[in-house]
């Protein structure tokens, strides 16, 4: 590394003669040119040299500590050289990254699936808690939330909801939720104060660009029909809920939230095109490496990736073995230890 560094640096340097040079100057094609590769090279330099200043700091440091000298002198030089070892690792980490910038991943819409599983009716209402705490963190993020879908469930909560999430690293943040979501807590009806488990689903999909997947309309059987649940507003009493089938894959999406029926044929095409863009990617699965599933799990959805446990206040990730104890801020929104701990593992598997 420190190679390459003192190549840049001799660069640098070289580059910096060259900006001060009139024939370069009256070449302005030329000038933007080489400014653009000094001011690039800029950070990188002044880092390095940040780095063998304080590296000098070090050695002369080590060095007067070898002589002798009374103990309260020999305990501040020791303390100054901790500190300087510590700036030292961090210049260090930080040059790193300047000579080798990671990717960053597109920011991507993405729609997001809660279903309640295993547990009756406190499955629907965990599913309600995933999705009120799913909004909570986009609100705290400054993410648009749009609902897509509900079917809300006899006790509260949901058997299902669909909405999607768009806004800067919301889809780096929640790809991982894929999978199944598990809650152990004593239910609001259990009289003898027994702890339940049960259980919801999460799905992710990342919505395509309309290129990205190509439906032939002849493909499609659409239904209209009055919707159904809670009125008001129209919803019910006119025939605005669509169905729309896509036959060659056999999958179907409904959507009745909109009193539009134009609006509520929108979304449902936006769910299908990313659930069938989804299925095409879930075919190419045994594409990813066995090291990623060893430190981000493989991402099937009848994976139990999370476990909410409520008499303990602690929230566990079993795919990366991350446990925090601080369940009540997390389902109400604070979500980000727990996404920084994917990344972090996601970053350490070598994954783009």
């Amino acid at each position: 590394m420190f190679d390459k560094l003192k190549q840049k640096e001799d660069r640098y340097i070289e580059l910096e003669k060259q900006l001060g040079d009139p024939e370069i100057i009256a070449d302005q094609s030329r000038y933007q040119k080489l400014a653009k590769e000094f001011s690039d090279l800029t950070a990188i330099v002044e880092g390095f040299r940040l780095y063998q200043n304080n590296e000098k700091q070090i050695e002369e440091l080590k060095s007067l500590l070898q002589e002798k000298h009374d103990p309260d002198f020999e305990e501040l030089a020791q303390s100054e050289l901790q500190e300087l070892n510590g700036k030292q690792e961090a210049l260090k980490v930080q040059i790193d990254e300047l000579l080798n910038p990671r990717i960053e991943e597109k920011d991507r819409d993405i729609i997001l699936e809660v279903r309640a599983g295993t547990g009756g009716q406190e499955a629907g209402i965990f599913a309600g808690d995933l999705y009120r705490m799913y909004c909570r963190y986009a609100e705290r993020r400054g993410w648009k939330m749009d609902p897509i879908s509900n079917h809300p469930s006899e006790a509260g909560g949901f058997k299902e909801v669909v909405f999607s999430i768009s806004g800067k690293a919301a889809s780096r943040r929640l790809k991982w939720e894929s999978g199944v979501h598990r809650v152990q807590r004593v239910p609001a009806t259990e009289a003898s104060g027994r702890i339940h488990t049960s259980a919801a689903s999460v799905t992710v999909l990342f919505e395509p660009e309309e290129l990205d997947v190509n439906i032939d309309l002849k493909d499609l059987k659409v239904d209209v029909f009055r919707s159904s649940g809670p009125g008001g507003q129209s919803v019910n009493t006119t025939d605005s809920a669509i169905r729309i089938t896509h036959l060659p894959s056999g999958l179907v999406v409904i959507c009745q939230d909109e009193r539009s029926q134009l609006k509520n044929k929108k979304k449902a095409m936006r769910v299908l095109r990313a659930r069938l863009h989804d299925k095409m990617q879930q075919e190419q699965q045994d594409k990813v490496t066995q090291y990623r599933k060893s430190k981000v799990g493989s991402g099937d959805r009848s994976e139990k990736i999370r476990t909410y446990n409520y008499p303990d206040r602690r929230v566990t990730d079993h795919r990366v073995g991350l446990t925090l104890y601080k369940l009540p801020n997390i389902i109400d929104g604070d979500m980000d230890e727990l996404t920084e701990g994917l990344l972090k593992a996601e970053a350490e598997a070598g994954i783009e």
